[in-house]
């Protein structure tokens, strides 16, 4: 057993470190905005990329229960594919319409990343559990690390130009299709295909699942046994949904990780057409550099908060940990946006993953604690829809065609940072009036 974990595990990181392994990532903006497509800056700002945030949103749910359902190679298979028909897309179109393709296929892309993050889960024993999550995250972060390195390497010595960059995205797509099939089958899901015979009335108390036990079930000894068969994966994602979300940590953690993640998104999408509204934008571009100085240091930041965490942090500290963290956040969204010196807007932009890097981290550790083991994946699946349906929100109000505001991007930025700041300002004063409160009734 220990060997077949490990084996499992490695074949699913080196899949994860191919699927990163992107260089034109780094660049994208540029691409987009160079003499290869027929678009100007601002349709890419509000006509392209909200397309990518609508489609992930539209699918992720949808994905995670077909996920499920199709037992999760099928679906790390199919985001391999998507990813070689994305970079394909790239590659041959030059007008608006079929950029607008490609980020419906990127929305997909993005989505199907659940199946990388819960097949483990279903293919080990849950001993094995936090190990194999470090090895699958570690492993996007070192293939995105290297993308970021070999990027700037190739544009910094001229050996390639921007649009090349995606030949070797394709590329790497087509190895991770080709190395899906040394995957094992997953025999046993987590809702559609458990190995819980239902022949039955069903006892509470002896064969139903552990977490059913609390459910309501006068009804179901009346259902025929096919009825039987399909209520039990809907019962069991019921029963997750009630057990985590009447929990009030889990309900603290779950919006703070949605509302972090949404503005991370946000961020990470529109940085890169910020830089290219410098006028001073240097001749060498970066951003590969920065995106592998920020990669590195938000690994080292959530290995930090791994760290810290392990049994020295309260929940209450790391509430106010988090908020004072997110205060800063938006501090390094002012430094990116406000300056008139592109190199510090690439440090406060790399100081800004680091610390969302960490923040991230100890959310879900938090959250992690007071979870079902077996609900990790839909409610991490929720929180995300949550948050991106925050981001959609944002989207909408800030960058969209139809948006009121019409604000330029310096200024999109600026709601950014102030988003930051205010919700770790309220987290933060409710976080200590919560402390006085209880100070209050211990004396």
């Amino acid at each position: 057993m220990e060997h077949s974990w490990l084996r499992i595990s490695g074949v699913l990181c080196v899949f994860g470190f191919l699927r990163e392994l992107r260089p034109s990532e780094p660049y994208h903006s540029e691409i987009l905005l160079g003499e290869w497509y027929n678009v100007t800056q601002d349709q890419v700002n509000r006509s392209v990329y909200p397309i990518g945030t609508y489609s992930y949103l539209a699918l992720l749910i949808v994905v995670f229960l077909v996920t499920d359902f199709l037992r999760y190679k099928p679906m790390i298979i199919a985001n391999a594919l998507t990813g070689i028909i994305i970079w394909t897309v790239l590659l041959t179109t030059s007008t608006l319409f079929g950029l607008q393709i490609s980020e419906v296929f990127y929305g997909f892309y993005q989505a199907t990343e659940v199946a990388y993050y819960s097949y483990i889960y279903a293919k080990v024993d849950k001993k094995y559990y936090p190990r194999v999550t470090s090895h699958t995250r570690a492993a996007m972060f070192v293939g995105k690390l290297v993308a970021g390195l070999l990027a700037q390497l190739l544009i910094g010595f001229d050996w390639m130009n921007y649009q090349q960059l995606m030949y070797i995205s394709v590329g790497s797509q087509v190895f991770a299709l080709l190395w899906t099939v040394l995957l094992p089958k997953v025999e046993q899901s987590l809702y559609f295909h458990q190995q819980v015979a239902v022949s039955g009335p069903v006892d509470k108390e002896a064969d139903a699942p552990e977490q059913l036990k609390d459910i309501s079930n006068e009804h179901f000894n009346e259902l025929s046994v096919a009825q039987k068969d399909r209520a039990q994966p809907l019962q069991l994602l019921w029963a997750h949904f009630h057990i985590a979300y009447t929990n009030v940590m889990v309900l603290q953690w779950s919006l703070w990780y949605a509302v972090s993640l949404a503005g991370s998104l946000q961020v990470a999408t529109y940085m890169q057409v910020l830089w290219k509204s410098y006028e001073n934008e240097p001749k060498i571009v970066w951003n590969g550099g920065v995106d592998a100085a920020l990669t590195a240091l938000a690994a080292l930041f959530s290995l930090m908060a791994g760290y810290l965490h392990a049994g020295r942090l309260k929940t209450r500290a790391s509430l106010l940990s988090v908020a004072v963290l997110a205060i800063l956040e938006g501090g390094c969204i002012l430094l990116a946006s406000w300056t008139s010196n592109i190199y510090l807007s690439y440090l406060g932009y790399v100081l800004f993953g680091g610390i969302f890097g960490f923040i991230i981290t100890v959310t879900s550790a938090e959250l992690a604690k007071s979870l079902v083991e077996d609900s990790f994946a839909l409610i991490f699946g929720i929180n995300t829809l949550i948050a991106l349906l925050l981001q959609t929100i944002l989207t909408l109000v800030v960058v969209s065609e139809s948006a009121n505001l019409q604000l330029n991007t310096f200024e999109q930025f600026t709601v950014y940072a102030f988003y930051f700041i205010v919700i770790g300002a309220i987290y933060f004063i409710v976080v200590v009036v919560q402390y006085l409160i209880s100070c209050s009734k211990t004396n």
